[in-house]
């Protein structure tokens, strides 16, 4: 399994695949044939290489036999450092201790009476020489092993285009999963579908199909990750989910843009191939909305936006391999990212303002004349968004024209958070009846508590989120009960007990 993963340098750090050809000393310890090179003229070069009686064949030779025993530490002995200044008098040089430190010919010769011991290794003050021993305990994470890919070998696709489920067969998918929005599931289907069909067949002819990213709006808590989780989970490809609030220009504290295909390299288990045909969605999109009124550079900003023109477009990029930001210490590779998909969703706050006046600019009185408070009740504000509301919320034309599909999502009706309750194959209540199922007892929730958790999370107005954070707080008593008594057979909640006005139904087991 190691030998198809790249080996890295113990002192650049660089892959195998941009330095070259690696000397292998242990398991954890490569060095490139520059580092190597380096190591051995800065040796080389040294004014105290003919004390140190090596020459450049000693030098090359000592490199690939190095045990963990014997390194490139150089020891002198007195009668070598006092030969070696006869010759390059005045070459030894440091600072004022240094100077001081040494001792003159005479105290040199009085010690040499009192002292045998010639035989004792000194080296001379005030130099350094690197120590490899010390690398040799070395363990580099597994994350910074890049997968080696080889340009002769015949490349496999990832996706074969029988593999790829139709439109339709993906949109029956997300229905078992996700309840309404039907819409959103449709676009999502069809742009994801024609995407895959694009890397899969690899423009085979001369005309080039170019790249469809999408743009997802919607009111938190409506499924915009869900979406994509779910669909991710269906065509078994790799996923990157970034929160855009953490990315910040290069040079500034923060995360920078490449690490988001840094996190979809890290879940492709660094196979570069594979990552280039993953998925990323970037969450928070609408965080990097121009600030409006700013005297400062908007480094979280415009800036961001600015800076992932390339990534979203397809262009082949540096990326940190096990990092979020790029440094000395870190190994890099480079990802094309022209076949990856972006899908960046924002719940864009108050942009239905920006779409009502845009509609009711004409508004006046009299006959035939729009209303201003026409659009106030319309739950559908949303789809008929266009691309000069979004560059009026904040986001630069550059941006938004290399997001050309629009995915509006609707917020949550009581209809909808019901039938997300009991519906979905993992929905919340079958969870809830799981864990008592574990503790031999049946949970029933009847229709007037489904309808009152339901009216419950549609006043907190945080989506399908609120379901959870409800039935947490009245299943706590019930959860804390139920094992101290083995009798307890069922138990059925009622819309009484959610609204705090009676108690659930227990049943004891016959």
């Amino acid at each position: 399994m190691t030998n198809d993963y790249e080996d890295v340098c113990s002192i650049c750090h660089r892959t195998e695949s941009v330095a070259g050809k690696m000397l292998k000393m242990t398991d954890s310890l490569c060095i490139c044939m520059d580092c190597l090179q380096k190591s051995s003229d800065m040796i080389n070069q040294s004014p105290y290489k003919d004390m140190l009686g090596m020459d450049p064949a000693t030098l090359s030779a000592m490199f690939p036999g190095l045990t963990p025993d014997a390194g490139v530490n150089a020891t002198v002995t007195e009668g070598q450092l006092e030969k070696h200044e006869e010759k390059n008098e005045g070459l030894i040089t440091g600072d004022e201790k240094t100077e001081k430190a040494l001792k003159s010919d005479e105290e040199t010769k009085e010690d040499k009476k009192e002292d045998k011991r010639d035989d004792k290794p000194q080296g001379p003050r005030g130099t350094f020489f690197l120590n490899l021993n010390d690398l040799m305990g070395q363990s580099f994470n597994p994350r910074t092993k890049i997968k080696k890919r080889n340009p002769d070998e015949k490349k496999e696709p990832v996706i074969k285009l029988k593999d790829i489920p139709a439109p339709h067969k993906l949109k029956a998918k997300l229905d078992e999963y996700v309840i309404g929005q039907e819409e959103a599931k449709k676009i999502l289907s069809v742009a994801v579908y024609n995407h895959y069909k694009r890397v899969a067949t690899d423009t085979m002819d001369e005309i080039e199909i170019e790249k469809s990213n999408i743009l997802m709006l919607g009111p938190t808590g409506c499924g915009k990750t869900y979406l994509v989780k779910t669909l991710v989970r269906l065509l078994d490809v790799p996923l990157a989910i970034a929160d855009a609030t953490a990315l910040t220009e290069a040079g500034y504290i923060g995360d920078d843009i490449e690490s988001v295909v840094s996190k979809l390299l890290a879940a492709a288990d660094n196979d570069v191939d594979k990552a280039e045909c993953g998925i990323i969605f970037v969450d928070e999109i609408d965080k990097l909305a121009k600030k409006p009124n700013t005297n400062h550079r908007d480094v979280s900003g415009e800036s961001v936006q600015q800076g992932m023109l390339k990534l979203l477009e397809g262009a082949e990029i540096e990326v940190p391999v096990g990092a979020t930001s790029k440094n000395a210490m870190v190994p890099m590779t480079t990802v094309n990212t022209r076949n990856i998909l972006f899908i960046c969703g924002g719940a864009f706050p108050d942009l239905e303002e920006i779409i009502k006046s845009r509609l009711t600019k004409q508004a006046g009185i009299g006959f035939n004349s729009d209303l201003k408070d026409k659009y106030d009740k319309d739950k559908t504000l949303l789809h008929k968004v266009t691309t000069e509301d979004i560059k009026k919320y904040g986001m630069i034309p550059e941006f938004v024209g290399r997001l050309p599909i629009i995915c509006p999502l609707d917020s949550l009706d009581e209809d909808a958070l019901v039938a997300i309750l009991k519906e979905p194959k993992n929905a919340i209540l079958k969870q809830y009846q799981k864990l008592l199922e574990l503790d031999e007892v049946k949970l029933i929730f009847d229709d007037s508590a489904l309808r009152a958790i339901a009216k419950k999370a549609k006043e907190k107005d945080t989506g399908a989120r609120a379901l959870r954070a409800i039935i947490e707080e009245f299943m706590l008593d019930i959860m804390y009960e139920i094992p101290k008594d083995d009798n307890i057979g069922t138990v059925t909640i009622t819309g009484d007990y959610i609204e705090g006005k009676g108690g659930p139904i227990v049943e004891i087991r016959s």
